[in-house]
């Protein structure tokens, strides 16, 4: 990113919106999102990590406050996961905690300077260098990073529908609901019916996972890409802090509330794929 591209807001916004790409064709699937990928695996990590070092430290006795933070956050999921799903949650639990802390890692990305990587590229190599470097931080405000977050969700959700209730019976319910007969006539006449709003019922659900993350956090990303712009220069450097401030606090509410929206909706999912209509 740069700090101050010529051209005034529109093209400052237009090189935030850039990300780091690398080309692999002339396809349209065959361009990779660089910076995407690599700060969201790195979050992943730091997450892994931290959890790790957390489980490998801890104690039965007096927990310290780095423990007792930790378990809150684990306590927090369970209790969520047991009130939403009523089967074996030793593999839900910890796919909800995952989830949970990875977007809220990504979401909060959006609080760290927006022209950090790009006085970092200026300091080292100078102002040209930074205008065509493009580098944006944060993953859920690229469409395919939660695109591919709620793909990963709909297979899970189909391998945990196909596991409740076999892939014979996975199948049956496909074309026999959710418009039940009990005359083979009928029931044969409603099963493209049964088919299709099932089919449409289950490719909802990722769409529907990645549009309000994408757009939520996109958004945000875009307010403070504006104020940026608009409070650009020393005389308005005040005011632009002031501002930025006031929407990161309030962003804080929206960093979180994504995430678990996005936790709960993937425990609603995994439940009702075990349900039987």
């Amino acid at each position: 990113m740069a700090t101050e591209p010529q051209g005034g807001l529109t093209e400052y916004i237009q090189h935030h919106l850039h990300h780091d790409t690398v080309q692999l064709g002339n396809g349209p699937f065959m361009a990779i999102h660089l910076d995407s990928l690599v700060v969201s695996f790195a979050l992943g990590l730091v997450f892994c990590l931290w959890f790790w070092l957390k489980a490998r430290k801890a104690t039965s006795g007096v927990p310290s406050k780095g423990q007792a933070f930790v378990e809150l956050i684990v306590e927090f999921v369970d209790t969520q996961v047991k009130d939403t799903f009523h089967g074996d949650r030793r593999t839900v639990t910890p796919l909800a905690l995952s989830i949970f802390m990875w977007v809220t890692f990504m979401n909060t990305m959006d609080l760290l300077p927006l022209d950090a990587p790009g006085m970092a590229v200026k300091t080292m190599g100078g102002a040209e260098m930074a205008h065509h470097t493009f580098f944006r931080w944060v993953p859920t405000a690229d469409i395919n990073t939660t695109i591919g977050l709620a793909l990963c969700v709909f297979f899970i959700v189909i391998g945990h529908g196909m596991k409740a209730k076999g892939t014979l019976g996975f199948g049956k319910e496909l074309v026999t609901a959710p418009f039940h007969a009990h005359n083979p006539i009928v029931k044969l006449v409603l099963v493209p019916a049964n088919l299709s709003l099932n089919i449409i019922e289950y490719l909802s659900k990722p769409v529907s996972l990645a549009m309000r993350l994408f757009g939520n956090m996109y958004g945000g990303e875009l307010v403070f890409m504006l104020i940026a712009g608009l409070f650009a220069g020393w005389i308005s450097f005040l005011p632009g802090v002031l501002f930025n401030t006031a929407w990161a606090i309030f962003h804080i509410l929206i960093i979180l509330l994504q995430a678990f929206i996005f936790m709960m909706l993937t425990i609603v999912y995994i439940a009702t794929a075990h349900e039987h209509h």
